[in-house]
C-alpha cells in the first residue's frame, strides 16, 4: 500500500507553515527583554504597590529631630509621631523625593532620544527591523506614561509649596506617610481612591 504524500507536497504546493519565518533566538531574546524592561519600569515607577500596613519603629521616632532632611530614610519618616504629620521637615523630605523622581524621568527621556538616534541605521533583515521597531514602541509608550507622571510630580511640588500636600482632595484627611512613600503623587487617601475606582467600575465615569 502506497504511503500518501506529505501535506507540504500535496498538489505541488509548499505548505504555508513551512513558509513562515521563525524568529532567531537573538531576536526572541531581544523582544522579550524589551517587554520585560517596559513591564519593570511601569510596575516600579508608575504603578503603586499593594497597600501594606505601615509598622513604626519606636527607636527611630525622634531621629528626624537631629538629622538633616537629606540624611533621613523612609523608616525614620514613617516612625515620626502622628502629631508631626506634614511638618516642615516631612514636607522637605517629600519634596526631595519628588525632585529625584523628576530627575530620573528626565534622564530616561534623554536616553530614549539617544537610543532612537543611534538606531536610525537601516536594518536590511525584516525580522530584525521589526524587533527594533517593537522595542522603540515599548520605550516610547513608557516615556509617554512618564510624561503624564511628570505633570503630577510638578503639581505635587506646587502642593508642597502651598502647604496642601499630604491631605486628601475629597475628604481633607491625611493621606498617610506610608501611602505617600509608595506613591508620592497621591492626592487621595486609600479609602477615597478605592471609592473612586469602584464608582468608575459601576458607572464608567
Amino acid at each position: 500500500m502506497a504511503t500518501p504524500p506529505a501535506p507540504a507536497a500535496r498538489g505541488g504546493r509548499v505548505s504555508r507553515l513551512s513558509q513562515l519565518t521563525v524568529p532567531s533566538m537573538a531576536q526572541s531574546v531581544a523582544s522579550t527583554a524589551a517587554k520585560s524592561s517596559f513591564t519593570q519600569i511601569v510596575s516600579t515607577a508608575l504603578v503603586p504597590p499593594p497597600h501594606v500596613a505601615v509598622k513604626k519603629d519606636p527607636k527611630l521616632a525622634n531621629n528626624w529631630k537631629t538629622k538633616k532632611v537629606e540624611e533621613l530614610v523612609d523608616a525614620e519618616v514613617i516612625a515620626m509621631p502622628d502629631s508631626e504629620y506634614m511638618n516642615e521637615k516631612q514636607m522637605a523630605f517629600f519634596r526631595l523625593k519628588l525632585i529625584e523622581l523628576k530627575r530620573g524621568i528626565l534622564e530616561n527621556a534623554g536616553e530614549t532620544t539617544e537610543h532612537l538616534r543611534e538606531d536610525t541605521v537601516v536594518v536590511p533583515d525584516p525580522a530584525d527591523r521589526a524587533t527594533i521597531e517593537e522595542e522603540h514602541a515599548l520605550e516610547l509608550r513608557t516615556r509617554d506614561r512618564e510624561r503624564k507622571l511628570l505633570k503630577k510630580i510638578e503639581q505635587s511640588i506646587q502642593r508642597i509649596d502651598a502647604g496642601d500636600y499630604g491631605y486628601c482632595d475629597e475628604t481633607g484627611e491625611p493621606i498617610g506617610v506610608g501611602r505617600l512613600l509608595a506613591r508620592p503623587t497621591a492626592t487621595l487617601s486609600l479609602e477615597a481612591q478605592q471609592r473612586r475606582e469602584l464608582k468608575q467600575k459601576m458607572f464608567g465615569d
